[in-house]
């Protein structure tokens, strides 16, 4: 079972503002849905609430420190470790880590992929993900998108590996 993290991530880092993406990619929202479409997502609480319902046609896990916290339609975990084996558990082929900031930080010791949009522009936010080690991650392919009347910014679908 592969552990994957998915992010969109702009030139400054930033992945989040007051609770929101600070950017709108419809072709970035499909890319996620495609690959995310069938298999368990890993979310803080936080991430949870701002998309304001389960993510249909997956199993939603969320994290939370709240050992009382509970919500429709989803299963509700107090550990990283429990959400994978969860998981895991359910034989899934493939788990993503879809969010926020804590929760990519708790995650990235455990994922064997990222699946990394790189939204060409600078933003402001409150939420950023953490540089990648090159020693530690290797890319393995990288498919560049233009701005057009859809998507308002330039973005590319890279994907890296961990290194063993």
């Amino acid at each position: 079972m592969k552990i994957s993290i998915i992010v969109a991530v702009s030139e400054n880092n930033v992945i989040g503002k007051d609770g929101a993406i600070p950017w709108h990619i419809p072709q970035d929202l499909k890319h996620f849905k495609d690959l995310t479409m069938g298999h368990h997502v890993i979310m803080g609480r936080k991430t949870h609430e701002s998309i304001g319902k389960p993510l249909p046609g997956r199993t939603n896990i969320i994290l939370s420190r709240d050992p009382i916290y509970k919500s429709e339609g989803v299963i509700t975990v107090e550990s990283i470790d429990k959400a994978i084996s969860l998981a895991r558990s359910q034989n899934d082929s493939e788990i993503f880590v879809i969010g926020g900031e804590e929760i990519f930080k708790l995650a990235l010791p455990y994922a064997d992929r990222i699946y990394l949009t790189n939204v060409h522009g600078k933003f402001g936010g409150d939420a950023f993900f953490p540089n990648l080690d090159p020693i530690k991650w290797q890319q393995i392919s990288c498919e560049v998108h233009l701005r057009d009347q859809q998507n308002p910014y330039p973005f590319d679908f890279c994907t890296y590996e961990k290194k063993f």
